[in-house]
């Protein structure tokens, strides 16, 4: 049986219909490399072969009679590949604007939860003669990490070799005998009668982690804290409508950057990129305000935790992007010095802390709680917890191939929340850093605008490191 974690459950019970908790990629293809030509069906087929023994690809959810413990996942025994990948032909020209408002379409369309979590949609018609392809993984199932592994069954390092990793033993049917509903309400009741000594267990460290975030903020070391970001357009209620905007930058010129400032980081120089074109988006719309947004960083803990089961092993950082500050140069330094005090920080806390309070999760109260802040409209009339999300994730230096194609461009698109509907998520990738942004169409009507900006503070931090 394949429980899912109280993390991973959580995402199922934060999603309504203008809150979805699906993770997204927009994958771009060169199909002059996949051997023998690009065709849709020997595509699918291809796709159906190399799925067909992960687990992750062929499970579906199995709900708990009376939602008394978290569900878990079971093997589908009708699996059919057309249920999952689609064919679909870009409105002309075929330029990025038809790609970035059919991807944001697709985008607001929840996943089937009677079906395996995924999705893929095969793009054709891009002007270029390139293909995209738009997936979606519910984030139940996967965390950044655990996609990109997911990924890379069906990726390669040429375009005729096998896949970079080998199926996970036992394929589709290693989920093994599914428990009776009666089994399942029992596992479930004494999980519920176990929960009074899990919570007495969590007392003392929990304690200990506010005792050492005091501890920090007296001496000025803590990484930010929720609930001070300043409110901004994008931080209300999100609808179902989703708009996305993607852009690259070269990375040996981020990393140019990076060398100019002592101490800094790639990932300073990327956060720090994310706060200024966030300025001058803001600028351009007379909304900057005059403290610093502040924005949630996703932290892989996969290797740091005692944990066996889950798909979801992350935990995060507040950071503050640096947006009341023009210079870039002293921009990046305050980053720099901020993401050390904040990584301290965070390695002082238990690794599986998050994890282990959300085995606490329960269904109707998160429900019950998305539909007030919903229909309420509370976090209009809140203290702001964050801004956005942020995430930076580390791709392949070297070319890779899917399903025989050459990767031009990944960009992954997180979900976006009530109070903050916006995220922004980059990723390395053969020499080129891959910025999408995804968020509220209603909120952020021209993402476009924002993703545009990277490059104009790009400019203008290797213009700052050239007068210094």
């Amino acid at each position: 049986m394949d429980r899912l974690s109280g993390l991973d459950a959580s995402f199922l019970y934060l999603e309504n219909g203008a809150q979805l908790m699906h993770v997204c990629g927009l994958i771009v293809l060169d199909p002059a490399t996949v051997p023998g030509g690009y065709e849709f069906d020997r595509f699918k087929a291809e796709l159906s072969r190399r799925v067909r023994d992960v687990p992750m690809f062929n499970r579906k959810l199995r709900l708990v009679p009376g939602g008394i413990d978290f569900p878990l996942w079971a093997a589908d025994d009708e699996f059919d590949i057309d249920r999952h990948v689609h064919r679909l032909i870009l409105p002309s020209p075929g330029g990025e604007r038809e790609l970035s408002e059919l991807a944001g379409h697709l985008a607001g369309i929840p996943l089937d939860r009677s079906r395996p979590l995924w999705e893929m949609h095969v793009i054709e018609g891009l002007a270029n003669g390139r293909l995209a392809v738009f997936s979606k993984m519910h984030h139940a199932a996967v965390d950044g990490v655990s996609g990109s592994n997911m990924l890379s069954h069906l990726c390669s390092l040429e375009p005729d070799t096998p896949p970079l990793d080998a199926p996970a033993s036992g394929g589709a049917g290693a989920s093994g005998r599914v428990p009776s509903d009666l089994e399942l309400v029992g596992r479930g009741i004494v999980s519920t009668l176990a929960k009074p000594w899990q919570l007495a267990r969590l007392v003392t460290p929990t304690a200990r982690s506010v005792v050492e975030t005091a501890s920090r903020a007296r001496r000025g070391t803590a990484m930010a804290a929720p609930l001070t970001a300043p409110r901004t357009s994008f931080n209300r209620t999100v609808t179902g409508h989703r708009c996305i905007a993607f852009t690259d930058l070269p990375l040996d010129e981020v990393k140019q950057v990076k060398e100019a400032v002592p101490g800094a980081t790639v990932n300073d120089v990327v956060l720090a990129l994310a706060g200024g074109a966030l300025r001058r988006y803001l600028l351009d719309r007379g909304e900057l305000p005059e403290a610093s947004l502040l924005a949630t960083v996703p932290v892989s803990v996969r290797e740091e935790s005692r944990r066996l089961g889950g798909r979801n092993k992350v935990s995060s950082i507040f950071c503050r992007l640096g947006t009341d500050v023009d210079d870039p140069r002293e921009r990046i330094v305050q980053m720099s010095v901020a993401n050390a005090n904040a990584k301290e920080h965070h390695e002082a806390v238990p690794a599986d802390t998050l994890q282990e309070w959300a085995e606490f999760a329960a269904p109707r109260t998160f429900g019950l709680a998305v539909r007030l802040v919903s229909d309420l409209r509370l976090v209009e009339r809140a203290p702001v917890i964050h801004n956005l999300v942020v995430s930076n994730v580390p791709g392949p230096p070297i070319p890779l191939y899917f399903m025989g194609a050459r990767i031009d461009a990944l960009y992954p698109l997180g979900p976006i929340f009530h109070g903050a509907g916006l995220n922004i998520t980059v990723m390395s990738n053969n020499g080129e850093l891959h910025i999408g942004a995804i968020a509220c169409s209603e909120l952020v009507p021209t993402p476009g605008d924002l993703v545009d900006a990277f490059a104009d503070e790009l400019d203008a931090m290797g213009a700052a490191m050239l007068d210094t």
